[in-house]
């Protein structure tokens, strides 16, 4: 699945890692279970501030917890809201420094917008954009990320949806979070350049099999072009393009939309399995 959506995907005998076309950073990591779960999150922030972060995590009354097996002793780890393992520790900075110009194919008057469909490579995501979880309770899971992580709310949608920031010049979102019965793992969301390449992946899942999903269309909170395809475990990769931007230091707007325009701005219906939590009633 992960192959044919674009990323490298390398085994060790212990799991499967995936990497994008940016870099060499591992942005996931796939591990054997008895079912799909979320194993944990891992967060990067600037060696300089881990400290500081640790004794904000203590202060909120964050529940600190062993490591994951699969997971590195670096930094520290504790348990969110919703009982999530969250892991924080020193490392590079992943998220641009600024927004990314979206690509658009087209010519002038005189010239053709574009070429034959043979003639386009693979589609393959630059990087991680963002994830999004379910969970029975937004404000607390807002609550947590907030006062222990440091991350900010950009904006929301009642108790319905949430959406989260890094301070430090981040994409509109790098955590979400939708209203669920259970906690449970929706989807991650990739970046590509721009439209075209939104649509061309879709095509591309579609050749292999990956038919079931929801797309293409484009989001209101975070304006972004997207297209889900749903995995053989019943969550969803989105690839995503011209997300919106916050810069370092900005004080982003945030707003608390009515669900209508909390959803997409355009695209075609959502189908009944895109909203369904696999992991509901997982002990």
């Amino acid at each position: 699945f992960f192959d044919c959506f674009g990323l490298r995907v390398e085994s060790d005998g212990g799991g499967l890692d995936l990497y994008a076309s940016g870099s060499g950073h591992r942005w996931a990591r796939l591990i054997k279970g008895p079912a799909k779960r979320l194993a944990y999150v891992a967060f990067n922030c600037f060696a300089k501030d881990l400290d500081a972060l640790r004794a904000q995590a203590e202060a909120s009354g964050a529940k600190p917890c062993e490591p994951h097996p699969a997971g590195s002793k670096e930094g520290f780890w504790c348990l969110d809201a919703d009982g999530n393992r969250v892991q924080v520790k020193a490392g590079p900075k992943t998220m641009p420094d600024t927004k990314a110009i979206a690509e658009v194919e087209g010519a002038a008057a005189g010239g053709r917008g574009v070429n034959g469909r043979s003639s386009y490579a693979k589609v393959h995501p630059r990087r991680l954009s963002h994830m999004l979880l379910f969970t029975p309770s937004i404000d607390r899971q807002i609550a947590f990320y907030e006062s222990s992580i440091g991350l900010r709310l950009s904006d929301r949608s009642v108790d319905l949806v949430a959406f989260l920031h890094a301070p430090h010049g981040c994409d509109h979102h790098l955590m979400a979070f939708v209203k669920g019965d259970a906690k449970g793992f929706h989807h991650s969301s990739w970046d590509v350049p721009g439209i075209e390449h939104v649509g061309r992946g879709a095509s591309q899942m579609g050749a292999a099999g990956y038919k079931n999903g929801w797309g293409t269309g484009r989001h209101v909170l975070g304006s972004n072009f997207f297209h889900y395809v749903q995995d053989p475990w019943g969550s969803f990769a989105e690839y995503a393009a011209d997300i919106d931007y916050v810069p370092a230091g900005f004080d982003w707007p945030v707003t608390d939309s009515p669900p209508d325009d909390s959803f997409y701005l355009w695209g075609p219906d959502v189908p009944d399995y895109f909203t369904f939590n696999t992991e509901s009633g997982l002990a």
